[in-house]
């Protein structure tokens, strides 16, 4: 039976945690009563993606990205104290599942370190799956540490059995085989990357696994930048695009049947059906009889990498 689903590429309150959830519980009423039952945010939403890293260069303004990571870190989400209540309420209140990208703090140990994560809200509001991003991809490792394969998972919700990887994940082949040895129909691709050369990863992805593939970046102008945004004039035009967002959805083909939503500020949506991923697998299944467990294998370390373990 058909699910209907919306991807989410409205801009958030960049770095103003409490106004992005605010919006986005706004956005989750929205799509939800157009009927979708699977929601998608794009990667870092809350309280946004740190375009400022690909502005300005390695060690240059020191003092400016210094700030800029300041605010960034305290508007980060705490997992470990309830910091996405509301949006897990909102899933609760509609029955729909939420994935939703986020800069993450851990309170538990440094509580500096931040994470790009992506998690999971299930329709019930709990908490599914959180994958924190394994390698930050070039400057952005000024920004966030690397994750570990702990939420590196395929979990079971109404719309079929879902995993995400982030961004440029996509194009580590080992993570992404990781979760199509998961029975993976929904593969979902929070991202900064937009434009042709990243819809032909997602749609070889599709093919790839045999599964639905989302994808989408944040839509943002420089006029979307708050007036109190440190050296916004400087860095961006207000008319300029920073980010095209671009959503798309493919089928389980590797045939884009919605979008790309090119430089909208908007909600795309879009109907799967789970059984066209699992009868895509007939012919190629890549981690059943299309695979040669004599000849290769993989290992997947999912323990928590935690620096430090205390016994009392």
């Amino acid at each position: 039976m058909p699910t209907k689903i919306a991807v989410i590429q409205k801009p958030p309150v960049l770095l103003d945690r409490d106004k992005t959830i605010a919006q986005a519980v706004g956005l989750i009423n929205e799509a939800a009563n157009a009927g979708a039952v699977l929601l998608v945010f794009p990667e870092a939403y809350i309280p946004g993606y740190p375009a400022w890293i690909w502005r300005l260069k390695p060690g240059g303004d020191m003092a400016l990205s210094s700030d800029l990571h300041a605010q960034l870190r305290l508007n980060a989400v705490d997992l470990n104290r309830e910091g996405l209540l509301p949006l897990q309420e909102a899933a609760r209140k509609h029955a729909v599942t939420v994935v939703i990208g986020l800069n993450e703090i851990d309170s538990r140990f440094s509580g500096t370190t931040l994470f790009n994560t992506v998690v999971v809200i299930g329709p019930d509001g709990a908490l599914l799956n959180r994958h924190r991003k394994l390698m930050p991809t070039n400057p952005e490792r000024m920004v966030w540490g690397m994750g570990d394969a702990t939420g590196l998972r395929v979990v079971e919700t109404p719309a079929g059995r879902l995993g995400a990887l982030i961004c440029w994940e996509s194009y580590m082949p080992l993570a992404r085989y990781a979760l199509y040895a998961q029975n993976l129909e929904i593969f979902v691709n929070p991202t900064w990357d937009n434009g042709e050369a990243c819809h032909v990863t997602l749609r070889h992805i599709a093919r790839e696994a045999g599964c639905w593939v989302i994808g989408t970046a944040t839509a943002l102008q420089g006029c979307d930048l708050s007036e109190d945004f440190p050296e916004r004039d400087r860095l961006y035009k207000p008319d300029e695009w920073i980010n095209d967002g671009d959503a798309v959805v493919v089928n389980p083909k590797g045939e884009i049947i919605a979008g790309p939503l090119h430089r909208e500020k908007g909600i795309l949506y879009a109907e799967i059906d789970v059984e066209a991923a699992r009868r895509a697998r007939r012919s190629l299944d890549v981690c059943g009889h299309y695979s040669r467990p004599d000849i290769f294998s993989l290992s997947v370390n999912r323990k928590p990498l935690q620096p430090a373990e205390f016994s009392d």
